[in-house]
Parts: structure tokens; C-alpha cells; sequence
């Protein structure tokens, strides 16, 4: 991911990596916590371990998506000033 500030794009790419840092061990430290238990409840602890890691990464993502259209847009903008000024002059 290349985002326009270097600052943002190290800060988002932590964050990142953070999120799935928290999907892994939210989902292995579920599914150890409940193993003697039974096998289908410790998959059922392991899924449900992993939802709030993956709802960060899924925010973050979405994030990323919103920087990238903005900056598309404002490329796509600058181009259109350029074609406008060119057809008048």
C-alpha cells in the first residue's frame, strides 16, 4: 500500500498488523482455553475468537480503500482541470 504521507501509510500498515496479531491470538488463546472441553466447541471458540480481530482489520481495510479513492480522485481531478484549461486556451 503506497499512500501519499509515508507517516500514514507506516501508521496504518502497524495498525495492520496489529488487527491480525489480535486475530491470531484471540483464536489460539480461545481455542486452548476450551480444548478439553470438547473438539466442535474449541472450532466454535477458535471462529468466535477470531471475530473482533478480523472486524479490525475489515475497518482498517476499508480505511486504506477510502485514502486510495481519494487520492484517485484527486488525479482524476487535476486531469480534468488540465483538459478543461487546454480546450480553452
Amino acid at each position: 500500500m503506497r499512500l501519499s504521507p509515508k507517516y500514514l501509510s507506516l501508521i496504518i500498515n502497524f495498525l495492520l498488523g496489529t488487527a491480525w496479531a489480535f486475530v491470531l491470538i484471540g483464536a489460539i488463546s480461545s481455542y486452548l482455553s476450551v480444548n478439553h472441553v470438547g473438539f466442535i466447541f474449541a472450532i466454535a471458540s477458535f471462529v468466535v475468537g477470531m471475530v473482533p480481530g478480523l472486524l479490525m482489520v475489515v475497518a482498517i481495510e476499508y480505511i486504506i480503500s477510502g485514502f486510495n479513492k481519494h487520492e484517485e480522485i484527486k488525479k482524476q481531478t487535476k486531469l480534468l482541470e488540465e483538459l478543461k484549461n487546454s480546450k480553452h486556451s
